[in-house]
């Protein structure tokens, strides 16, 4: 009879794994369902800005009707901040800027024209700074490749140029296309984490469930059987007679 409880622990443990395994389905089923809305919203958004990328008539990214621009920038993204850009997203048939790797390409764009940029700044006195005398006057600075951050916002031109290089406007544009990127990766990895992981494994919990309630049924009936064998057996040698009688 021990044996026999034993094989019942074994089928509940299957009953276990089934219930588990439908929950996961079924969360899987709400993630997945949560997550195509989510990239169905995205993928409307994208369609109504209707942001484009350009490209030459051979199919390369250009930018500002060149390829070296184009080149440049994508140097920017996969060579200095190491970007693993999935370059078949860049389809001149597909120009729509609808995939995390496009929105990453126009977050380069803005970054390298600020970057690379020239601005206009406007003394309207003599400023000494560091023992170096800049007299009044319009001058032409260049950004020189620095970011926000790399500008010495006390110089009398590098402090100007800080503020108008990387302006609210920069800022704004380069926060709502890394919230895009953002909200696209997440959605695209829930949308494949509900399928091959809560309805994956979920399944895979539910039919091993299934194969184990059912084994420790047959142990349980099997043990039952054999004890009953044993029994019968038992009764059938008490009553024999022996050569005494």
């Amino acid at each position: 009879m021990a044996m026999v409880n034993r094989m019942g622990y074994i089928t509940m443990a299957g009953l276990v794994l089934v219930v588990g395994g439908i929950i996961g389905m079924v969360l899987g089923g709400y993630l997945y369902f949560k997550a195509s809305d989510g990239l169905t919203s995205l993928e409307a958004v994208y369609e109504v800005q209707n942001r484009t990328m350009s490209y030459d008539a051979d199919g390369n990214f250009t930018d500002r009707g060149t390829k070296e621009g184009g080149d440049a920038i994508l140097s920017l993204l996969e060579n200095d901040w190491q970007f693993p850009l999935n370059s078949a997203n860049l389809d001149p048939n597909d120009p729509l800027v609808n995939t995390p790797d496009e929105l990453m390409v126009q977050y380069a764009i803005i970054n390298y024209h600020t970057l690379h940029g020239t601005q206009t700044v406007v003394l309207t006195e003599d400023v000494e700074y560091k023992g170096e005398l800049f007299k009044a006057g319009e001058y032409k600075v260049p950004v020189d490749g620095k970011y926000f951050s790399d500008l010495d916002r006390s110089h009398p031109l590098e402090g100007p140029v800080r503020t108008q290089a990387w302006s609210p406007l920069a800022f704004g544009l380069l926060g709502q296309l890394i919230g895009g990127v953002n909200s696209d990766l997440l959605a695209g990895m829930a949308h494949f984490m509900s399928w091959s992981i809560f309805v994956g494994l979920g399944f895979m919990f539910t039919v091993a469930g299934v194969f184990v309630n059912l084994g420790g049924r047959q142990l349980a009936h099997a043990v039952e059987a054999a004890e009953k064998a044993a029994k019968v057996r038992g009764r059938s040698a008490a009553a024999a007679p022996t050569m005494a009688d």
